[in-house]
């Protein structure tokens, strides 16, 4: 049987006490949500994703962005938690101190059992208004865009009439000041960080794991390729999340990862 975990990695785990969970687009990737990076087709196909994820662009096209979004949000409610998101949940369940820090904006962490992750980069399910920042609701249900994806017109704030933006970080703006801060807090006084399926590329999130090594903490990273926290990763676990985190659970806590 292919080892998956080390030792090592398992020591860690089991003996800390005060743990961060940091986990990024390869994650949601392994159930099946597309990244930035995915080839896109039908309407999509005619834009760089990247460019529709700017505060420019919902200006200038409210319609195409949020039907963007929209198609985005759908493809996350068709999707289902793997075995890494509930390997997850698994060990914030039995360290007596455990904060999950995620980029992905997705909500597949809550539904496998993780409770109050922090949405460093914001959330599909979180939509405000464009102008005053009321919150908006999320309509009930899985929606079922069509996969070439559409335009769709967004809705209007209640307070001021305003058009409804998606609740996440657009490129060019600020991350959540109280999400950041609170994972910068976790990582400066974590004893384990644990990142996984992130490319260590994106800042400011990146700079999490960091923080951490450079305050004393082990970090253990987990994706399949090289990534830039290769240096700062005390054990680096080569392998997809789905399924080297649920050998690291039974490696340290047993059959576990199943309850």
């Amino acid at each position: 049987m292919e080892q998956l975990v080390s030792g090592e990695a398992a020591k860690l785990l089991g003996q800390a006490r005060r743990v961060v969970i940091f986990t990024g687009a390869g994650m949601s990737a392994e159930s099946g949500v597309p990244t930035f990076r995915d080839a896109l087709t039908g309407l999509w196909q005619q834009f760089d994703a990247q460019a529709l994820a700017t505060p420019e662009a919902f200006r200038d096209d409210p319609a195409l962005v949020w039907g963007w979004y929209e198609w985005r949000r759908s493809a996350v409610g068709q999707a289902r938690p793997n075995p890494g998101h509930l390997a997850v949940a698994a060990i914030e369940a039995r360290v007596p101190s455990c904060v999950l820090v995620t980029q992905n904006v997705d909500d597949l962490h809550e539904r496998a059992g993780s409770v109050a992750p922090v949405h460093l980069h914001g959330s599909l399910f979180a939509p405000r208004c464009s102008a005053c920042a009321q919150p908006a609701e999320v309509p009930a249900g899985v929606t079922e865009e069509p996969a070439g994806g559409r335009r769709i017109t967004p809705p209007r704030c209640t307070r001021c009439s305003a058009p409804v933006r998606p609740g996440v970080v657009w490129f060019g703006e600020a991350l959540p000041e109280a999400a950041l801060s609170a994972a910068v807090e976790a990582a400066a006084t974590c004893d384990l960080l644990l990142t996984v399926g992130t490319s260590g590329l994106v800042y400011p999130a990146a700079e999490i794991p960091q923080v951490a090594a450079r305050l004393g903490a082990a970090v253990i990273q987990v994706n399949p390729e090289e990534t830039p926290l290769d240096h700062v990763a005390e054990v680096n676990l080569r392998g997809p999340a789905a399924r080297v985190l649920p050998a690291l659970v039974e490696a340290v806590w047993g059959g576990a990862n199943r309850g």
